[in-house]
């Protein structure tokens, strides 16, 4: 059934070898010279140069790359410029916020959005359908900021109810770090919600003028199970893709969010390193990134497999 799951795993081959020369080539066009921005005010030649030797700044581009990538085969990313600890480290301790925050983003957007739609199409035209739609303008027009604000003036400030920032990890304090977790979870799974809302009622409502739905009701199946045992595994099959891409944007830091309810994740690791000129440390991020987009576009091959049993032939 999954034969062709070998040949997908070849291909990442090349494709990963394409996105590290893009990650190494693209990184080069950054303005200003990291070395300059590590030896401080002073910018004592020799400081400079020492700076440059120690992190082959002083060698040929492909050399860099070469000695790049084969760090990367061996499971080592580098070392930050900045802070001196090892890449993989810092990713290591930042991509667990960022993966516990987009799955309960995730978990809110699957839970909201693919019954809002399924709803919505089947009771098209009716003020249940007006409802959703109207949720899906207002999760797609409400900046994630301005939400996130809101909901710590209400639920930290007026109520109490949750912390108004900050982090802590479910293997210290589980009921905390829900807490601290669950309004900027809620912030983004909401905008992907209102998409996923819109994409499932459309691919519900193609599927429930299809021609095995008609045939399903003409055998006396009962609506319910005609909507969710026919039209909606069949609908499913664009919602994945567009789940699996969401779940990596969201894997690849929420920047906005995580600064409005102050949360070390990726996002925050990313932009510092941008504006620190630390090389290393945005392309071991990026390349992580890419990685994962990847692999989620290839659980999506395979949950349409799953879900779709004319794809198994």
């Amino acid at each position: 059934m999954l034969s062709f799951l070998p040949r997908r795993l070849l291909q990442l081959i090349p494709t990963l070898f394409l996105v590290s020369v893009l990650i190494f080539g693209l990184q080069q066009l950054l303005p200003g010279d990291p070395a300059l921005v590590m030896a401080g005010e002073e910018k004592d030649p020799a400081v400079i140069e020492q700076i440059r030797q120690r992190y082959r700044l002083d060698q040929p581009l492909p050399m860099q790359y070469l000695y790049w990538v084969g760090g990367v085969l061996r499971g080592d990313l580098g070392e930050s410029m900045r802070l001196g600890l090892p890449v993989s480290q810092l990713i290591a301790e930042k991509l667990p916020v960022t993966l516990q925050l987009a799955t309960m983003a995730m978990t809110f957007a699957l839970l909201i959005g693919i019954p809002a739609g399924v709803l919505s199409a089947v009771k098209k035209g009716t003020a249940w359908d007006v409802g959703a739609n109207v949720f899906a303008l207002w999760g797609l027009s409400t900046p994630n900021f301005w939400l996130g604000i809101m909901l710590i003036f209400l639920f930290s400030v007026q109520l109490g109810w949750l912390p108004a920032s900050g982090y802590v990890s479910p293997f210290e304090d589980l009921g905390q770090s829900l807490a601290a977790t669950v309004m900027p979870a809620f912030v983004l799974g909401n905008a992907i919600a209102a998409v996923l809302m819109r994409h499932m009622r459309s691919a519900m409502l193609q599927a429930m003028g299809a021609d095995y739905v008609r045939t399903a009701r003409a055998k006396g199946l009962r609506e319910r199970a005609v909507v969710l045992r026919h039209a909606l595994r069949n609908a499913l099959t664009p919602v994945i893709t567009l789940g699996a891409l969401e779940f990596g944007t969201l894997l690849s830091g929420a920047v906005l969010t995580e600064q409005v309810f102050s949360i070390p994740g990726f996002g925050k690791l990313i932009v510092d390193a941008v504006f620190n000129r630390d090389y290393a440390v945005v392309q071991g991020v990026v390349l992580v990134t890419a990685t994962v987009y990847i692999m989620l576009n290839l659980l999506a091959d395979v949950l349409y497999v799953l879900v779709n049993p004319r794809l198994r032939a």
